[in-house]
């Protein structure tokens, strides 16, 4: 278990005090599974292939301007909304009719994440459909309460700080009290700010590692299983 240095007194460091959490909150994607069997891969592919049939354009100008529109708005789905007026569930339904076979059930984590004392929520800039695929393909479906997604969220992504207080406030969720995991470091800045105690999953890609050195990344891990399993045990 990997702790930042930086955490203050308020941030639950020990596994006793991680433990003591009444909520848990996870990110989906490249979180609940892991970012080495390329799943999402295949949606950030599906994503270019929208961009280049809406725009007429080849795949290499789609993907430039997906990217674009990904560190602009904060998704490609938001940037296509305001830019060119696309339908967001349209867009979900293509991007996210994918193949989930690289996947398959987890049973040490599946029982660490049944295992942790509290709540357990997930906060997606995906959809509720995609979440509930994803879950149930994994078998924990039935160990979380719910599911707050980009829809719930008005279509303003993470790291949007009111979103990060609409699911608070949807989940009757007192921020002190939680702990939220996510792969991509600069989600959570939102969450430490609100008094979450956080943990980055570090994928390894250059894109999810932004911001990760600011302060608000309180736990480190590359491998999830292993750090909530150490959690648990302890």
């Amino acid at each position: 278990m990997t702790t930042n240095n930086q955490t203050s007194p308020s941030i639950r460091e020990s596994a006793a005090d991680l433990k003591s959490a009444d909520v848990w909150v996870f990110d989906l994607d490249n979180t609940l599974y892991p970012a080495a069997s390329n799943l999402f891969d295949q949606v950030d592919w599906k994503m270019t292939d929208y961009v280049a049939a809406l725009l007429s354009v080849d795949k290499v100008e789609a993907r430039r301007l997906q990217k674009d529109y990904f560190r602009s708005f904060g998704t490609t789905m938001k940037g296509l909304m305001t830019v060119h007026d696309v339908d967001p569930h349209e867009f979900m339904a293509f991007v996210h009719d994918i193949d989930l076979s690289p996947i398959s059930a987890d049973t040490i984590l599946n029982n660490a994440i049944e295992s942790l004392p509290g709540r357990k929520v997930i906060f997606t800039n995906g959809s509720t459909p995609h979440a509930d695929n994803i879950t149930k393909h994994l078998g924990i479906d039935h160990l979380f309460e719910g599911c707050f997604d980009i829809v719930d969220a008005g279509f303003e992504p993470k790291p949007n700080l009111e979103t990060y207080k609409v699911f608070c406030d949807r989940f009757d969720i007192d921020p002190t009290r939680a702990v939220m995991v996510e792969d991509m470091a600069k989600n959570l800045a939102p969450a430490a700010v609100l008094g979450m105690t956080t943990v980055w999953v570090d994928t390894g890609e250059a894109w999810a590692q932004v911001s990760a050195e600011q302060g608000h990344v309180h736990h480190r891990t590359e491998d999830l299983t292993i750090w909530l399993g150490d959690v648990v045990s302890a």
